[in-house]
């Protein structure tokens, strides 16, 4: 029996994460058994170029020998204690300094963190109605795994068995890059706390917003008082240091953040005002507890990554310098090829859709997608020793891990696999 068919015995679907089954790409995942630099291996003892880098924690790709050599004296030093640490002190200090933040509460999750920055929303407006968009992702709790339904505004539908009807009924699904629709809902109802989105999209793929949309989303829930929560649980620490919404020239009110910050460890956070964020218990009455919360591992790990990439600024360019190459190459092979396909890229985070697009700016846009074709696509870039998110409607993600060399050996599958589609 092989290592899937006997994590389907014990294990829900034979993984602990719904993606990871590949089932959106039409085959049994593979299982891994470590990671050094740009490189994954499976069980097998095949060598991939890895594109998924845990989902964008690893900026700095695998086993980095910045974090490798002082994990082994963290661990001698202690896990886990539940009581307050310096690090944690030291951790937030950091945090909010490249932030530009007031205060942080930290948590395990990214689901945690879009969870208790929307319960923090309700209680500092007194309001109880919540915005999100169609496309972005904020985690599996109830009020979130909401779609539109045929009447946009009015008639919500769960995306998961188990989330009662009568959770979502405070939930507002408007049309990512479209202020229509959200000046629509604002006029319709009356009780809204905050707006919660995705800065740069990357639970549709990467969708980029217009600039100007994010601009009147800030000025259109300042004016009503509305929070404005940017999740970064993707973006934070990843297109540029610390938070993007400075590529915007804007500030939002709250901030959730993940992956990046905990170095590869389990990690949430949310932050923002200081007027805000003391409703947190023990100050105020929002209540939000973690028994592993602020844990000394994930915030020396996460500190060690963010104190490099600080001290590393040209990190950042270095990546982007090989996104853009790549973004290139797979363009003139899409051209070669004649190939229905179009790429969004933001900064180091990208995208490969197949189908046809006139644009790619909403999830309207995006869910025409060939999935079929991406999936025939994932599976002989796999072939080539290749491993890209196996999902059309994922990232690509680069590390610092990858060079030149890797990008062009990419390329270089691509056009053949493009060929043989």
């Amino acid at each position: 029996m092989n290592l899937y068919e006997q994590a389907k015995k014990v294990i829900p679907g034979g993984v602990n994460s719904p993606v990871r089954a590949f089932k959106s790409v039409e085959m049994d995942p593979i299982f891994i058994t470590r990671g050094d630099g740009p490189y994954v291996y499976d069980t097998e003892g095949k060598k991939y170029i890895d594109f998924v880098n845990s989902w964008g924690p690893l900026i700095l790709g695998h086993n980095p020998k910045e974090t490798r050599k002082n994990i082994h004296n963290y661990i001698e030093e202690g896990i886990t204690f539940g009581l307050p640490t310096k690090i944690e002190v030291e951790m937030a200090q950091l945090f909010t300094e490249s932030t530009n933040t007031d205060m942080v509460r930290m948590v395990n999750s990214g689901t945690e963190a879009t969870m208790s920055a929307i319960r923090l929303a309700r209680a500092y407006t007194s309001k109880n109605k919540i915005i999100k968009f169609e496309g972005c992702y904020h985690g599996h709790s109830d009020a979130l795994l909401v779609k539109s339904g045929s009447g946009t505004l009015t008639f919500n539908s769960p995306t998961s068995l188990g989330v009662p009807l009568d959770v979502i009924k405070d939930t507002i699904v408007c049309e990512y890059n479209s202020i229509d629709s959200v000046k629509l809902a604002i006029d319709k109802f009356d009780d809204i706390s905050c707006v919660i989105i995705e800065p740069i999209a990357g639970n549709m793929g990467v969708v980029v917003p217009d600039k100007s949309f994010i601009k009147e989303l800030r000025e259109l829930t300042a004016k009503n008082n509305i929070i404005l929560i940017f999740d970064e649980v993707i973006t934070g620490f990843r297109t540029s240091f610390g938070s993007i919404a400075k590529d915007f020239d804007i500030e939002a009110d709250l901030y959730c953040f993940g992956k990046i910050i905990g170095g590869g460890l389990p990690v949430g956070a949310f932050a923002g005002k200081r007027e805000i964020m003391e409703l947190l218990s023990p100050v105020g009455n929002v209540y939000q507890a973690g028994t592993l919360s602020g844990n000394p591992l994930a915030m020396k790990m996460g500190r060690d990554v963010i104190l490099k990439l600080k001290e590393s600024p040209e990190i950042y360019e270095d990546i982007e310098k090989l996104a853009v190459r790549l973004e290139k190459g797979f363009l003139k092979n899409i051209e070669i090829t004649k190939t229905d396909a179009k790429i969004s890229r933001y900064k180091s985070m990208m995208s490969l859709f197949f189908g046809k697009f006139d644009q790619i700016k909403s999830y309207e846009d995006v869910k025409n997608a060939d999935t079929h074709m991406y999936a025939n696509y994932f599976k002989g870039m796999l072939e080539e020793g290749f491993i890209f998110a196996p999902a059309q409607f994922e990232a690509i993600f680069l590390s610092h891990a990858h060079n030149e060399d890797i990008i062009d050996k990419a390329i270089e599958a691509n056009l053949r696999v493009l060929k043989n589609l």
